[in-house]
């Protein structure tokens, strides 16, 4: 509405303005006197205007007249087209200018804007290879998904908009989680172009998540030919996929197959430490004890991990403990320093009843890097050297509000996960967890958490006035009748 009023007031604008400037004309004394050949022509002010409009007319009447001469000429040489190309030209400019316009609008965020200049482009250009696509993302960006799927399906129809075609139903079907239809359609895409990375991605990621682990092998070798990998990242990647093949085949009770997996992705990736427990622990079910250790040993001195010692202890079940901390000593050498192998020789050491010794191995890890594993060895350490309840509870109070430790997190989303797993269970990431301590674990709560050790009891043993035997005796029994706790939760707590 508003735009026809601005039409209509431009209008009569240029209708006064001509009107005032013939006026002036008429009104002008003077003109224009031409002779030439013995013809003289006198032109008042107003007619020399007109007759300059005219020439200018007929300039550009003889230069589209020339043109078509041009073109007829052409077609009478033989170039059958010459004639079509003429009178398509000025179709063409107009079509390019539409289409360049719609391609700015689309980079601007103008997604109406942009479907009607691809409108008016294919109306002139009549190329739907070229104007479908900006139809289908302008849709998108309008949100009018249903417009969008059918220029998708219209571009599925010729061979060279094949792929984007496929590509944009596929994103979205992916948008809508609807991941059986999306993996059909990657397979797709990828058949059509096996070299394009977001496709080789796409694929990737949606053959984990349905454990299709052989498919996901191909796919990464495809990434590794045309060059989207590179190869130390292929060799764990694909370490990763023929571990996860090697747990489903253990799923499965194939436990022959599984070993050779399990011993397959420790090969590829040494460092990969579930492939490393799982590889042991297939050799220790075959008696090699001696292929166990070497393939623990030799993940161990990459990184210590808790799993490595737990598989490493697998290994002679039946020892006591100073027999096992006398068996994990030759281990305990290699990075005496990280905090792991602290932490499990002060397990070791609290196994063996060797209190002294196992606050010596723990150092000060309770203090400079306290978590719930540190803290629970060292009210161990404490019980074990007879210090009181209070002491004790005093430390098991900081281990339930302190952070929980290293674990297996995603470097994606920062999920945490109660296992190793081949792609992250939220974000569905491949390959993206690494052992590490999440960030901001500390527990808290509204009802003051970190009070426990204040009301729970004291890290160090103050010496309290001790009432009378009776008066113990008499507290003790009040406390049993009060409380509502039985000694098998007591026991569980």
């Amino acid at each position: 509405m508003l735009w026809s009023i601005i039409k209509i007031v431009v209008f009569i604008a240029l209708v006064a303005a001509a009107t005032l400037g013939a006026s002036y004309l008429l009104e002008l004394e003077g003109g224009v006197r031409i002779v030439m050949a013995g013809f003289e022509i006198n032109l008042t002010p107003l007619k020399a205007v007109l007759a300059l409009v005219a020439l200018v007319l007929a300039i550009w009447i003889f230069m589209k007249l020339a043109g078509i001469l041009v073109a007829v000429l052409r077609f009478i040489n033989g170039d059958e087209t010459a004639l079509s190309r003429y009178f398509d030209r000025n179709r063409q400019e107009k079509g390019y200018r539409a289409l360049s316009e719609g391609m700015l609008a689309l980079a601007s965020g103008e997604g109406d804007v942009a479907m009607n200049k691809a409108a008016r482009a294919e109306k002139y250009l009549r190329k739907p290879a070229l104007t479908n696509l900006i139809t289908a993302q302008a849709a998108e960006m309008s949100g009018d998904r249903r417009k969008a799927e059918e220029v998708y399906k219209r571009l599925l129809q010729n061979d060279k908009t094949r792929f984007v075609g496929v590509r944009g139903i596929l994103r979205q079907k992916l948008a809508d989680g609807d991941t059986e239809t999306a993996l059909k359609l990657a397979q797709t895409a990828f058949a059509l172009k096996p070299r394009h990375a977001e496709v080789q991605d796409t694929l990737l990621e949606l053959q984990a998540q349905k454990s299709d682990w052989k498919g996901a092998r191909e796919t990464l070798n495809a990434k590794l030919k045309y060059g989207n990998l590179p190869r130390d990242v292929h060799k764990r990647r694909d370490a990763v996929l023929a571990l996860s093949e090697a747990r489903d085949v253990l799923d499965e009770g194939k436990t022959i197959e599984a070993r050779e997996a399990a011993i397959e992705a420790n090969r590829l990736s040494p460092d990969l430490i579930p492939a490393a427990v799982l590889a042991a622990r297939g050799y220790i079910e075959q008696g090699n004890k001696r292929n166990a250790l070497r393939v623990l040993n030799k993940a161990w001195v990459v990184r210590p991990h808790p799993d490595l010692a737990a598989t490493f202890a697998a290994i002679e079940p039946d020892e006591t403990p100073q027999e096992r901390l006398k068996r994990f000593a030759k281990l305990l050498k290699v990075h005496p320093e990280n905090r792991e192998t602290k932490l499990l020789k002060a397990e070791l050491n609290i196994a063996a009843e060797d209190f002294p010794g196992a606050r010596r191995a723990l150092g000060d890890l309770a203090e400079i890097e306290p978590d719930a594993r540190s803290l629970t060895i060292m009210a161990a350490i404490e019980r074990g050297e007879g210090s009181s309840d209070a002491v004790v509870k005093g430390w098991l109070a900081r281990a339930l509000s302190a952070p929980r430790g290293p674990q297996w997190v995603c470097d994606k989303c920062h999920h945490i996960h109660a296992e190793w797993v081949p792609a992250c269970e939220n974000c569905q990431s491949f390959d993206t967890l690494s052992w590490t301590a999440p960030p901001n674990t500390t527990m808290t709560t509204p009802t003051g958490l970190e009070m426990l050790p204040l009301i729970v009891g004291a890290l160090d043993d103050p010496e309290p006035d001790t009432p009378d035997e009776e008066d113990d005796t008499v507290l003790d029994a009040e406390i049993v009748e009060e409380g509502d706790v039985d000694e098998e939760e007591k026991a569980e707590k």
